[in-house]
């Protein structure tokens, strides 16, 4: 068979160390599909294009390596706009190859001809056309490049599909040298010339010498002055905080030069979002309750990787007099809301890194005021604790939470994906290690949790993947269980199911007196999964919950994806929690 422009992005693919392309079929892509087939890299189609952007994202999470995804054109493209979003807002690299009409025919009310690069530019670092064969290769590696360098994130590549498929296939279907091409008026010899003028400009270049050349991913250097005034700083705190953010765990082969500095500096340390586990379960310097009380006695903070957003109540939750230390590779984020002390341009594992080199020893002072928020953190354990054991007519939601946590292995990776379910297991379960929690991150997204549970699990085939669902949000990707089934994926879910929007409905009864819009059914999702050829499983008890779970692990080492439907209280465990 004849090379075509679908073998060539398949190299490009391969040659990036991409193992698995994410995608939903169409006529605009077929030969990237049936290329990266037969170039090795394993095509997971799923059921929703977004899907495969969450699964693309948490490869790239997780691997170091742009995720990638393939969608059709129009329709296609469009599906993916929260996924996209959603990874530029994680700094995610992502690279979605879209579909798109044939280049002879955009604009002319071609099957799915949309503007596409005008809808995805503005949440995409570049959305580009390619235009000629010539161009397949270096589009891809720019793509690759921009995707990963400065603040990682997604990039859009568009392929008509003409410029998939071989030259002498493209000329037959133009008609254009063909048998009679010359017969007719002048009009249409010229519109046979026009023809073979086109194609001959779009294959310019022989498909079989393209080779891929990648380019230098370029992140900011970081001053070392900067890391100097830093140290001077935290030599002489009383109070100090650090706070570890998703932007610190980009590079995931260096996430264990960072717990190492950490430890080394001796910093009570926060760990939010892709950072947590980072320090094991019970490390002495990891805290995990009360970081408002923390930041607003403190009198240095470190924020690595993470801005002043509403996360911090916009930096508010910051003691004022306290002296700031923010690195971050993007210079928005590194005065978002509150201009640091010391603003270090650069990435923030390499930034920790270097200040626990420059800082040489930890002072002894630092001991009395760690062992003050490790004593907070006891109490509200001990609170938690309390909570779990009160008594309800369905399972209470934290004793779920604290059962599952006392099942987990040390290698297993929790993905989450819902409200006020997946809010409460943030402060109750305990990820065992580096890069072992997914979440959406800052944009909030509901519907990631089939789509980084692929991604988890095809990344780490030997981690046990938990997926986390509220009930709201089981119903975003529910579908993807074929998805499992049909890919030997053996995801293993939990539904906390209260029949509700609950993270929605307790502010909105409180505030306005209405539950409209709030309530749910508490569906049977389990055997919905039975129904995708899943193994599903119903807890209404908290006697159940222990011979449920371990019941879905012997499923899930079988092979057979597995959803655990837990019939769960609600709580007022997460109070007055309503972000703006």
């Amino acid at each position: 068979m004849e090379t075509h422009g679908g073998n060539v992005i398949a190299g490009v693919l391969q040659h990036h160390g991409v193992e698995n392309l994410f995608a939903l079929c169409g006529g605009h892509i077929s030969p990237i599909l049936v290329g990266a087939k037969r170039a090795g890299i394993r095509v997971v189609d799923v059921r929703d294009e977004a899907t495969a952007v969450f699964a693309a994202d948490a490869t790239a999470r997780l691997t170091g390596t742009p995720g990638v995804a393939a969608v059709t054109a129009g329709p296609g493209v469009t599906n993916t706009i929260t996924a996209l979003k959603n990874a530029q807002m994680a700094q995610s690299p992502v690279v979605l190859l879209g579909g798109a009409a044939a280049t002879l025919i955009k604009g002319r009310g071609s099957l799915q001809d949309i503007d596409q690069i005008s809808l995805v530019k503005s949440i995409c670092k570049i959305a580009v056309t390619i235009n000629r064969n010539c161009d397949i290769v270096p589009v891809l590696e720019h793509a690759f490049q921009v995707a990963r360098s400065d603040v990682p994130g997604p990039v859009f590549v568009e392929c008509p599909i003409d410029l998939l498929y071989s030259k002498s296939l493209v000329r037959r279907w133009y008609g254009a040298g063909s048998q009679g091409a010359g017969k007719g008026g002048i009009k249409s010899k010229l519109f046979q010339f026009y023809l073979e003028r086109h194609v001959d400009r779009m294959f310019m270049c022989d498909f079989d010498d393209m080779a891929p050349i990648p380019l230098e991913v370029a992140t900011p250097e970081i001053k070392t002055g900067k890391v100097a005034a830093a140290a001077r700083i935290l030599a002489d705190a009383q109070r100090p905080v650090l706070i570890v953010g998703s932007q610190a765990m980009l590079q995931p082969a260096a996430v264990p030069r960072l717990a190492s500095a950490i430890e080394r500096l001796q910093l009570p340390v926060y760990l939010t979002g892709m950072a947590r586990g980072l320090m094991g379960p019970a490390h002495p310097l990891n805290l995990r309750h009360r970081r408002t009380e923390a930041l607003k006695t403190a009198d240095v903070v470190m924020l690595a990787g993470m801005p002043c957003d509403f996360r911090l109540n916009y930096g508010r939750s910051i003691n004022s007099r306290a002296r700031l230390i923010a690195a971050n590779r993007s210079t928005g984020d590194l005065t978002l809301n509150r201009k640091p002390s010391v603003a270090i341009h650069g990435d923030p594992l390499e930034a920790v890194c270097q200040l626990a080199e420059a800082l040489t020893a930890a002072p002894e002072r630092w001991l009395e005021w760690l062992a003050a928020l490790r004593e907070r953190d006891r109490q509200r354990e001990a609170q938690i604790e309390a909570m779990a054991r009160t008594p309800g007519e369905e399972v209470n939601p934290i004793a779920l939470l604290k059962s599952l946590d006392r099942f987990i292995d040390d290698r297993s990776i929790l993905v989450a994906d819902g409200g006020d379910f997946v809010a409460t297991a943030a402060y109750t379960l305990r990820p065992r290690m580096p890069l072992s929690w997914l979440d959406p991150g800052p944009f909030g997204t509901l519907g990631v949790g089939a789509g980084f549970a692929l991604g988890a699990k095809l990344s780490r085939p030997d981690a046990e993947v938990w997926l986390l669902y509220g009930d709201g949000a089981a119903g975003y990707s529910l579908q993807e269980f074929d998805t499992f089934v049909r890919h030997g994926v053996p995801v293993i879910a939990v539904v906390g199911n209260d029949a509700g929007w609950a993270q929605i409905a307790r502010d909105q009864v409180k505030l306005l007196e209405d539950e409209v819009g709030t309530v749910l059914r508490p569906t049977a999702y389990h055997e919905v999964v039975q129904g995708y050829g899943g193994k599903g499983l119903l807890v209404a008890s908290e006697a159940a919950i222990a011979p449920a779970l371990e019941a879905a692990r012997e499923s899930a080492r079988a092979g057979t994806p597995v959803l655990v439907n837990v019939h769960i209280g609600k709580t007022e465990f997460r109070e007055g929690s309503l972000s703006m």
